[in-house]
């Protein structure tokens, strides 16, 4: 059926580099995250945290537009997050989950 036989075929190590990347990528975003919930004294990361580190860090210029349609986070006059920005909820996560993708419950 298929006509070229290497169509499809990927090296062995291509995988585990991949997941590699991914990985250190993963890290590299939760770890600025994690900076900015604590910069906002908060107990939680929240949406509007990766939201934050995202539009704010040059490295991840490339999310801006995944992001954009999350709601800011209201501060409140001690500093902190508003209830409105407590936590993700299935509201917020529909503007980045496309359709192929399942919903997280």
């Amino acid at each position: 059926m298929q006509m070229d036989e290497d169509v499809g075929k990927v090296a062995q190590a291509t995988p585990v580099l991949i997941s590699k990347a991914l990985e250190l990528f993963m890290q590299s975003l939760i770890d600025h995250a994690c900076q900015e919930t604590r910069a906002r004294n908060a107990k939680r990361m929240s949406v509007s945290h990766l939201k934050k580190t995202i539009m704010t860090t040059e490295q991840f210029d490339f999310l801006k537009d995944t992001v954009a349609n999350i709601p800011d986070p209201v501060e409140t006059t001690d500093g902190g997050e508003g209830p409105s920005s407590g936590g993700a909820s299935n509201n917020d996560m529909e503007g980045i989950l496309s359709a192929d993708e399942p919903e997280i419950e």
